[in-house]
């Protein structure tokens, strides 16, 4: 029997088989799949110790860009929440001319038209149900968006136009930039109200919101293995540290939306254990009988590097002493819905 038979003969029988994903990257640029990264990254402007570079690097995913010096290693501080795809395309005044195109099948839920209200410039977002959970891509950066609120779309599916709409970038650097997310809450109004003054253009497909997964690194594991679900996928990455909080009579509505990341079931349990990635986004919810009355960081990935340099800064302090920074304690709220909602 096949596998692929196999996986029809379980829907037969009354157990979910989920589709095999189709996936594709979002414009004409293929190098991700090369031996050509410097052709498929859009390249950042860096002065290092005096030096001068252009390196593609710095448009790849995690923590790429500006490097400082810490006990004799070069540590990259800024992380970068998605990729930054150079176009093949340009007009003879140097302006790009590739179109944008969904990753995968889903439905238009945000564009921002308006360059101006966020440092994505013109973005739009896609949602995706995949094995039953919402996932979000995000095209930033475009000249112009085609696609409107509330559209179908395929793998392939037009978008939009690449740009340079945003922040710090000019026509030379010029790129779509895609990220492969994850929604932290699906009331972020209240929490934007509570920690910002700013207002709030994009309801909860504002940034801050979604947690970018290594999308570069899902599209070419994916390619080598296309039955690769993303929930396998983040399951895999590494931990960098966990949070034990109190539980609550209910389970943490992330985790009802994404119960794949469940780690097993434990009678009596009093408390959970959220791992995170290094990027911030939760990774994984084990529940636990450990009493905790509030929340502390169990567990940290050892490293000679400060916490705070591979966490965006949520972590602060070192060795056994590390906790969670001011901005640690906000996003844990996020995730936990644990702020005032807004109806």
């Amino acid at each position: 029997m096949s596998k692929r038979f196999f996986a029809c003969w379980l829907v037969l029988t009354g157990t979910l088989c989920a589709e095999r994903l189709e996936l594709v990257l979002p414009t004409e640029n293929y190098h991700l799949f090369s031996a050509e990264s410097e052709k498929f990254y859009m390249y950042v402007d860096r002065t290092f110790e005096g030096q001068t570079s252009k390196p593609w690097e710095g448009g790849a995913f995690g923590y790429t860009r500006s490097p400082i010096r810490v006990g004799g290693q070069v540590v990259m501080t800024r992380f970068h929440e998605g990729i930054d795809i150079a176009p093949v395309k340009r007009d003879k005044a140097g302006n790009p001319l590739d179109l944008v195109m969904s990753i995968a099948k889903g439905k238009v839920v945000h564009t921002s038209n308006v360059s101006g209200r966020s440092n994505y410039g013109k973005y739009a977002v896609v949602e995706h149900d995949w094995e039953n959970s919402k996932v979000y891509s995000l095209y930033a950066h475009l000249a112009e968006i085609t696609a409107r609120v509330g559209d179908p779309v395929n793998a392939g599916s037009v978008l939009g136009r690449m740009g340079y709409t945003g922040a710090g970038l000019n026509r030379t650097r010029a790129h779509v930039h895609l990220e492969i997310a994850l929604l932290m809450s699906e009331n972020y109004e209240g929490w934007h109200k509570t920690y910002f003054g700013s207002a709030n253009y994009h309801g909860n497909f504002n940034g801050m919101n979604l947690a970018g997964v290594d999308v570069a690194a899902f599209f070419l594991e994916h390619k080598a293995n296309p039955d690769l679900k993303l929930s396998e996928f983040i399951l895999s990455r590494p931990v960098q540290f966990k949070v034990a909080i109190p539980a609550g009579n209910e389970e943490p509505e992330f985790l009802v939306r994404h119960p794949w990341m469940k780690r097993g079931d434990v009678p009596g349990a009093v408390s959970w254990e959220i791992g995170f990635a290094a990027t911030g986004h939760p990774v994984s919810f084990t529940p636990s009988i450990r009493p905790i009355s509030q929340a502390v960081v169990s567990h940290i990935r050892p490293s000679e590097i400060p916490q705070r340099w591979l966490t965006r800064g949520l972590l602060t302090g070192a060795g056994q002493q590390t906790s969670l920074s001011s901005g640690g304690k906000q996003m844990l709220k996020l995730v936990l819905d644990d702020f005032p909602k807004i109806d």
